[in-house]
């Protein structure tokens, strides 16, 4: 477990200048960065200038696609960069393929917005080769090392990168029940994903980070969870309702359960700790949520999206790339105060959107609420971070501050 998350760049003495070599070392500098900085700018666009996208993806298929695959999977996908550099010894993207990857990124945020086929139809090549590429790297790097825990990684990132390229082929087929279906895919596979990385390393963070604390790894309970995941997901593409329903309910009240063994409350004086737990937690709520939605198909499926995509995933993200960041830039593990800020700016943009999903007077003001808060949280991390993620790492490794 010490191994988990310990990754560390080369240490180079000298100057500490802003370089695109230390900008493409590992995945997380560029695409932490990619994935805060369009947080920001597509709910921009989408709460105050909607008018603007004009692209095939239009509405809430464009705002929940890239929100999604352009905002949450491309974080996924830095951690997971470079995570894999440590549990494999390899880099799976080096620099060049890196560099690569985030045109094809970029790119395809751009096509999206763009009108007519062609575009759209660049805008899905790019980012299924982004996609199937960071899948097929990690892949290479796990086989390769013959790092047999994390056999299932790659799988779970082709997961996402299939149900991305379903999602776009339901979207040119304006197949609207079709795009929902394999919507609901890509959460759950990013649900096994959420609950893999973040069974193990949350334990691993508050047990390091709080003198004398001792809590459970469940890796029994985390193994079923993943074989409950993949039944969720066959029966999603089945339509097995009570069985797919009652499934996210177990799963989701195994996930609160591990969040009360982890003993919260000692963690309660520490932001960097806390913000993982509360995400964790609440992804779990979110799937006994979507249970609930299964169950009563009368109940807006933006309930249980926002509730899983904002207070489950999103939380655990502006949680990670934070303290993950730090520790791999070999800073301390300490939050400036703008930073805790933006924690709550992204809790209080998640309790805002909920609220703004009731048919009240205040719906209208609780959605500009939340989406200013959002904006706010992650250009704060964009605007703090960016000037450190150009940089090479600062500290040796065994330094104050090294992971």
């Amino acid at each position: 477990m010490s191994q988990l998350l310990r990754i560390e760049e080369p240490y180079r003495p000298g100057r500490n200048s802003p370089s695109l070599r230390a900008f493409l070392e590992l995945g997380f500098r560029p695409l932490y960065l990619a994935g805060a900085s369009w947080a920001a700018l597509a709910i921009f666009l989408w709460i105050f200038f909607p008018h603007w996208l004009v692209g095939s993806l239009q509405g809430v298929v464009w705002h929940g696609h890239e929100m999604f695959w352009g905002f949450i999977v491309t974080i996924a996908v830095g951690f997971l960069m470079t995570a894999g550099a440590n549990w494999t010894g390899l880099n799976p993207m080096p620099r060049p393929w890196l560099a690569a990857a985030c045109l094809l990124w970029l790119a395809a945020r751009i096509f999206y917005l763009l009108p007519g086929q062609i575009a759209f139809a660049a805008a899905a090549i790019a980012e299924t080769l982004f996609l199937g590429g960071a899948a097929s790297a990690m892949a290479i790097a796990v086989l390769n090392s013959r790092n047999r825990r994390n056999y299932g990684v790659p799988l779970v990132m082709a997961g996402l990168a299939i149900a991305n390229l379903l999602f776009t082929w339901a979207a040119w087929l304006a197949d609207y029940a079709q795009i929902m279906r394999y919507f609901y895919v890509g959460l759950m596979f990013m649900a096994m994903l959420v609950l893999l990385v973040g069974r193990r390393v949350i334990p691993f963070f508050a047990m390091r980070a709080v003198p004398g604390l001792e809590i459970a790894k469940h890796t029994v309970s985390g193994q079923v969870q993943l074989g409950l995941s993949a039944g969720v997901i066959a029966g999603l593409f089945f339509d097995y309702i009570f069985f797919t329903a009652g499934l996210l309910m177990l799963i989701g009240a195994v996930s609160l359960w591990q969040v009360l063994t982890w003993k919260p409350w000692a963690v309660r004086s520490r932001p960097i700790l806390w913000i993982l737990y509360l995400g964790y937690g609440v992804t779990g709520l979110g799937l006994i949520a979507a249970a609930v939605k299964l169950l009563d198909p009368g109940l807006r499926a933006a309930w249980f999206v926002h509730t899983v995509a904002m207070g489950g995933f999103s939380v655990l993200i502006i949680g990670m790339i934070t303290r993950t960041a730090l520790g791999h830039l070999g800073r301390p593990l300490h939050l400036s105060s703008a930073m805790v800020a933006g924690y709550w700016l992204v809790l209080s943009a998640s309790a805002f959107r909920l609220f703004a999903l009731m048919p009240t007077s205040f719906s209208g003001w609780a959605l500009y609420a939340s989406a200013l808060s959002w904006i706010g949280a992650f250009s704060l991390y964009v605007w703090e971070f960016s000037p450190m993620m150009i940089r090479p790492r600062v500290w040796a490794p065994g330094s104050a501050g090294s992971p």
